[in-house]
């Protein structure tokens, strides 16, 4: 199924993004610090969501109180509760 999450707080401005049997596939983020979300978009591939989630979750950009791999496990948490 794929999905697309608005992102708040972050340089991205979404995510778009697969999830199948749990597993998330083809992570797009579109906007944000090229490299890093590319980076992060790259390790999450293949993984459980839920372990996603577990890893990404409340990690800090700066002040921002939120950054692009905990707006990640936000919309995968959204996904999973849909």
């Amino acid at each position: 199924m794929n999905f697309t999450y608005k992102t708040k707080s972050t340089c991205s401005r979404s995510i778009e993004f697969e999830l199948e049997d749990g597993i998330v596939r083809n992570i797009r983020f579109n906007g944000g610090c090229m490299g890093n979300t590319q980076g992060v978009a790259a390790l999450a591939e293949g993984m459980k969501a839920e372990d996603v989630i577990k890893r990404c979750k409340n990690i800090q950009c700066g002040f921002r109180g939120t950054s692009c791999p905990d707006q990640l496990a936000l919309a995968l948490e959204k996904a999973l509760s849909e």
